[in-house]
């Protein structure tokens, strides 16, 4: 199992100086989320070509490695438009990872609940222009229900990628958004299988609990979308189960620690998170590299 890390509390530094903090942090793996200056969000990628070479210098002369690209596009959206607009920076995104030597996309479904159907139709018609670019460059793509798209349901996300019936397309489990994939982590790792092959590693508070008052969102009947990515140990997911599941069913893909809510404290959380890891990893015999 690879053990990444997340940076985007660390977007402000520098993009040629991330790798060295990255490693200075105890990493060797890094999920590249959107940041302005390289893939931002929802809008076309700014990395050029010289950009990409000093990167990699960088990266090599740290000793670490970008584990997967994260890019997040409209490309369910209702909108035909926008959806167009998003199949085109996904190609040039897909480049990039290829340049960066890295072989594994992960994102998000996208997409409306409040339009399901249609956004669903829409993410065919992007997965059929864009899968046969992932299968020309030997790029793997990982799929995670979000709150707010238009598949959030954990199981039904497997089912869906199942759907797409492509060995380069799997499934991503958020423990974030286990209270909003249907609250049973186990019951969607063990359904997932073999198509579970990335994590991201944050805690969470349970929304639906004290009769779906824990939290409380005016005005009454707001369809928002609620959750943290904290420090693991801070909400209510059940990280012994969660790490003993994944030694049952034999987890061996990127495990990406995706923590946000400390930029004040970003480095300390992210240290931490780590050894916590490391010491869930150690007590259930899931080993990492």
């Amino acid at each position: 199992m690879k053990l990444a890390v997340d940076p985007y509390m660390l977007r402000k530094t520098p993009l040629l100086e991330l790798p060295a903090l990255v490693a200075e942090l105890g990493y060797q793996h890094i999920e590249l989320s959107p940041r302005e200056d390289f893939i931002p969000f929802f809008v076309h990628p700014r990395a050029d070509r010289a950009t990409i070479a000093a990167f990699r210098k960088e990266l090599a002369g740290a000793g670490v490695e970008i584990a997967s690209v994260l890019p997040l596009y409209k490309w369910s959206g209702p909108d035909e438009d926008e959806r167009q607009a998003a199949v085109r920076y996904w190609r040039r995104a897909i480049q990039i990872a290829v340049d960066l030597g890295c072989e594994v996309m992960n994102s998000e479904f996208n997409g409306r609940p409040e339009q399901a159907a249609a956004s669903e139709a829409q993410f065919w018609r992007s997965m059929e222009e864009l899968l046969p670019v992932f299968e020309q460059e030997g790029v793997r793509l990982v799929l995670e229900p979000h709150p707010d798209d238009f598949m959030e349901d954990g199981r039904g996300a497997v089912d869906l990628i199942r759907g797409i019936d492509n060995e380069l397309v799997s499934f991503l489990y958020c423990a974030p958004h286990t209270f909003h994939q249907g609250g049973d982590l186990a019951d969607v790792i063990r359904y997932a299988g073999p198509l579970l092959t990335q994590l991201h590693i944050a805690d969470s508070f349970d929304h639906t609990g004290s009769s779906g008052l824990r939290y409380i969102v005016n005005p009454p009947g707001s369809t928002a979308r609620v959750h943290q990515h904290l420090d693991v140990g801070q909400g209510e997911v059940d990280w012994d189960l969660f790490f003993a599941t994944l030694a049952e069913v034999g987890f061996d893909g990127i495990a990406t620690v995706c923590v946000f809510a400390w930029e004040e404290r970003a480095r300390e959380s992210l240290r931490s998170n780590r050894k916590k890891v490391l010491e869930y990893l150690g007590r259930h015999a899931v080993s990492s590299a």
